[in-house]
């Protein structure tokens, strides 16, 4: 298994990972507009976007950062904000490939940290993300002001 830069050509198989990845917590997008959305990533290059590819050659799974600023720490930092692994490649080490390239990237880019956000129901993700070194939050709260058009 290789990690690797997503590129625009990856994007048909990227697309159908990330739909994987939004039905996984139960959101459901057409095609067309998650295509769209990863598409626009690329083009603005906001985001990045690491590969895991079979020995074929064949995606089998992804981990998106956004830069950010950590204005407690006065350094830049990355947002962990998505990673899914296909169905069929889990438990052979795939999500640990990502988080570990994911920690490479940030380290590499001379960011002070990683931040990552899961569902409380995601105890698979939350023991990766604690075997990996990450600390669980109990000194801040999340919240969200959904400013969606109805």
């Amino acid at each position: 298994m290789q990690v690797r830069p997503a590129t625009p050509a990856d994007l048909p198989e990227l697309t159908e990972l990330f739909a994987g990845y939004l039905d996984f917590y139960r959101v459901t997008k057409p095609i067309p507009a998650i295509a769209a959305f990863l598409h626009d990533r690329f083009e603005r290059g906001d985001s990045q976007v690491l590969v895991a590819c079979e020995a074929s050659g064949r995606l089998c799974g992804f981990v998106q950062l956004y830069p950010l600023q950590a204005s407690l720490a006065l350094a830049p930092a990355w947002l962990l904000s998505d990673l899914y692994v296909a169905i069929g490649a889990r438990r052979q080490g795939v999500g640990e490939a990502l988080m570990n390239a994911a920690r490479a990237h940030a380290e590499a880019s001379g960011a002070c940290g990683l931040q990552l956000e899961t569902a409380k129901t995601n105890r698979a993700g939350q023991a990766l993300y604690e075997r990996l070194g990450y600390v669980r939050d109990d000194t801040f709260y999340t919240y969200w002001l959904s400013l969606e058009r109805g």
